[in-house]
């Protein structure tokens, strides 16, 4: 592989490493390649029907075009940028920006930064958006609002988008609404979608077949990305080479079957937990986004035949060296039912040394002279060398740096991996129908037309309850 990819490194998930009974063998990799490569090919020939639209997104000129167009429109004066969305309409923007952007990106001085800052509302907690709100009032005409919502029916999206939309006619006249408001959505049709033809909003599109939590190099996660300084060519250029690499049969030249491959085998050992453990804060926020897509795609209880099963890897993020001190003492010594997914970096951004002292302790003389990325790149080997020893197996994704190209190529290697993942399990990675009932009970409990039967189940559950409070 070219210096500049992703490496898989899974020598620590071997038997080798950490014994037959934990790790796997070559013969069982090898034994298992045939069931991926069919994957695969079904995976390709389904592609040339127009499913797993997500994979064409790294070459959609069009989409690409239009987005910089309108960040090139509309980011003159604009001072605030909001994303107003939740799950897949914000994770990605979350993860984007914190891998991509100095770690204190808001609070550089205009000039330094890359464009206007970024606030990303992925919640309905009235605190927070109420000080965001207070915080941005005196800047409220140079603030602008995007809206992501395929289908403008999500509660929080809905009633992010009211307030604010309130808000906006209130202190600068509902005709100027328009200048502050652009909405991501379903090209024809759905909520959002009627109120933008209807009062004159400008949109982006969400592509159609890619689901929320498919759509960070989409509209949906590349306008606040390219309206931030971040260079959305080459960020589609490492997905476009990773989804090359995911359409190849030979698992040992496909990163993401190896992924799909090693983690279902270990599933199917018992091991149902997969940690992702990041060393870099830059990519804290890209685990966050893949605990959505893992967990949201893979926890079924019915196959792609409609029949009954129970299927669920779950996702957990742990962030080294600050985990090492909260959760490390339960990997080594509590169940063995996890798999460890380390996240890398060789190079970073920059560095920073420790200094030399005469007077330094003698406890202390080792830390002097190194860097703080050779410090964690330490921690992290340490690390994996004491869950080796316990035979807990691990796999390092490793970034020769965080770049645009890497970042890409790692969203486009687990979104890969999913599907090839969701073809190992015999599942549909692709619909969430058990996040359904919370949102029909959410509207019931509001008083939303047509739920009325919803609120009378949820009275007579309320009277079944038995009282037990302290």
């Amino acid at each position: 592989m070219a210096s500049r990819f992703l490496e898989l490194d899974y020598a620590s998930a071997l038997a080798s490493a950490v014994g037959a009974a934990h790790g796997l063998e070559p013969a069982e990799i090898q034994a298992a390649q045939p069931a991926v490569a069919s994957a695969i090919e079904r995976i390709e020939n389904e592609r040339g029907s127009g499913q797993h639209r997500y994979r064409d997104l790294p070459d959609d000129k069009a989409m690409i075009a239009e987005i910089k167009k309108t960040v090139k429109r509309r980011s003159p004066g604009v001072e605030n940028l909001v994303v107003l969305g939740i799950g897949g309409s914000a994770l990605g923007n979350i993860s984007l920006q914190s891998a991509l952007n100095p770690p204190y990106y808001n609070l550089l001085p205009a000039a330094k930064r890359g464009g206007p800052r970024l606030f990303v509302v992925d919640n309905v907690d009235p605190v927070q958006i109420g000080a965001l709100l207070d915080l941005l009032g005196p800047s409220l005409k140079k603030t602008l609002f995007n809206v992501i919502s395929k289908s403008g029916e999500t509660a929080e999206t809905a009633s992010q988008f009211l307030i604010v939309r309130d808000l906006l006619a209130r202190k600068l006249g509902k005709k100027k609404l328009a200048r502050n408001i652009l909405c991501t959505t379903d090209p024809a049709e759905g909520v959002l979608r009627q109120v933008a033809d209807a009062e004159g909003y400008e949109t982006l599109p969400v592509p159609p077949g890619v689901g929320g939590r498919f759509s960070v190099l989409s509209a949906v996660g590349l306008f606040s990305a390219a309206m931030c300084g971040i260079r959305v060519d080459r960020l589609m250029q490492g997905a476009r080479a990773m989804s090359k690499s995911a359409a190849e049969k030979r698992v040992e030249r496909n990163p993401a079957a190896m992924l799909a491959l090693l983690l279902h085998a270990f599933y199917v050992r018992g091991k149902r937990m997969h940690v992702m453990m990041p060393y870099s804060h830059q990519l804290n926020d890209m685990a966050d986004w893949w605990r959505q897509l893992w967990a949201e795609s893979l926890g079924k209880d019915q196959n792609e035949h409609g029949q009954p099963t129970t299927i669920g890897p779950t996702p957990i993020r742990a962030l080294g060296a600050t985990d090492q001190h909260s959760q490390v003492q339960l990997y080594r010594e509590g169940p063995n039912d996890k798999v460890f997914v380390f996240l890398e970096v060789v190079k970073f951004d920059r560095d920073v040394k420790v200094p030399k002292d005469k007077a330094m302790p003698d406890a202390l003389k080792y830390l002097q002279g190194t860097t703080l990325g050779n410090l964690l790149n330490a921690e992290k080997a340490g690390t994996e060398f004491a869950l080796v020893k316990s035979r807990r197996p691990c796999m390092t994704i490793r970034f020769p740096a965080i770049s645009e190209e890497t970042v890409g190529q790692f969203i486009m290697l687990w979104e890969a991996a999913t599907s090839i993942a969701g073809c190992l399990f015999g599942i549909n990675p692709y619909d969430q129908p058990a996040v359904q009932l919370g949102k029909d009970m959410t509207y019931a409990l509001l008083g939303k037309k047509g739920y009325e039967q919803h609120a009378a189940e949820f009275r007579a559950y309320e009277g079944k309850r038995a009282k037990a409070r302290v």
